[in-house]
């Protein structure tokens, strides 16, 4: 009989109507490091949530596991080199959310450029007259008169992309993989060089990866190259942002907004630099708790993208979307 460890509480599969096989054990265990060892001795499999770790002390004690696999497409909190080491696969559903991700930032997008939030408070606050006075001052531009800058041109990138086609902006790129010229060409993508594309943009979106080299990727070096009028778009995660640096930058004026889906950490210390900003300079950050990708649909694909590969490791088969190389496994 299998065993599964899982920090997803039952609860999560049971909303989605998700069923393991009857002839599998299934241990739904507490994120922390000591839970996870101690159940984790016994395990065949480790499911965990994007975000939940899974350190190298608890791959080590997990003398039968398989395979490391990640609900969403984050890993970056699993110690995938030390499960490497190991023989162990660790894996993600990729893509799995690249739709409603792409859709809820290009909400962002018009949100921000449109002030909708501020001006919502106001409204709602008996302000509607100096509200409607400031908004007519400053002016607002359609997203059709922005370049868009895209950080990041995987699935979330692309879907992205498409979706900005019939508003007819420009829309250029950075990634260090570029697409076939066939995709550039289809979504009409430009390909610009990374400071480049931070100069010349209007709105700038981040589409990258947890790595050792987008850490702090977006620093104050970055912010200061961009436009005055330029807004900063997150919803990839909290740690390829410097965020005391854009707090530093939205006070300053040095940009105009941002719209921010994920913090580091999560959740945000009651000090974090992005939550305790002046009135003006909050009034230009929306900020929102990593909600983009969990739409319903999207969980029920990445609980079937799982499924699928924990039964493909059961079978002695190459499971899909393996993040950290494992090419043969240790039990073959």
């Amino acid at each position: 009989m299998p065993v599964v460890i899982s920090t997803l509480p039952k609860s999560h599969y049971d909303r989605y109507g998700f069923e393991f096989p009857p002839d599998w054990e299934i241990r739904y265990v507490s994120a922390a490091e000591e839970a996870m060892i101690e159940e984790g001795r016994e395990a065949d499999i480790i499911h965990v949530g994007a975000v939940d770790a899974v350190s190298a002390e608890v791959i080590k004690q997990a003398a039968k596991v398989r395979l490391i696999q990640s609900l969403g497409v984050g890993f970056n909190r699993i110690d995938y080199e030390f499960a490497a080491e190991q023989g162990i696969p660790v894996c993600n559903n990729q893509g799995a959310n690249a739709g409603p991700v792409a859709e809820f930032t290009v909400g962002m997008m018009i949100s921000a450029l449109r002030r909708m939030t501020p001006v919502d408070r106001d409204i709602k606050g008996g302000r509607f007259a100096e509200c409607m006075k400031a908004y007519w001052a400053r002016g607002v531009d359609e997203i059709s008169s922005q370049k868009i800058g895209l950080i990041g041109c995987g699935a979330i990138g692309r879907n992205v992309a498409r979706l900005l086609l019939p508003f007819g902006c420009p829309v250029f790129y950075y990634d260090a993989y570029r697409p076939a010229p066939d995709l550039e060409k289809e979504l009409k993508l430009t390909y610009l060089e990374l400071d480049d594309l931070i100069r010349q943009c209007d709105i700038i979106s981040l589409h990258v990866p947890v790595l050792p080299h987008t850490l702090n990727m977006i620093s104050k070096p970055q912010l200061e190259m961009m436009k005055p009028n330029a807004i900063l778009i997150n919803t990839s995660r909290g740690e390829v942002l410097d965020q005391a640096a854009l707090a530093e930058a939205l006070e300053a004026g040095r940009i105009y907004g941002a719209a921010i889906d994920t913090l580091s950490p999560e959740p945000p210390e009651a000090d974090h630099p992005l939550l305790n900003l002046s009135p003006s300079a909050n009034d230009r950050l929306l900020v929102t708790p990593h909600v983009a990708g969990t739409t319903n649909q999207a969980f029920q694909r990445m609980l079937a993208g799982s499924l699928s590969n924990m039964k493909k490791v059961l079978a002695g088969e190459q499971p899909d979307n393996i993040v950290n190389n494992v090419r043969r496994p240790r039990w073959l």
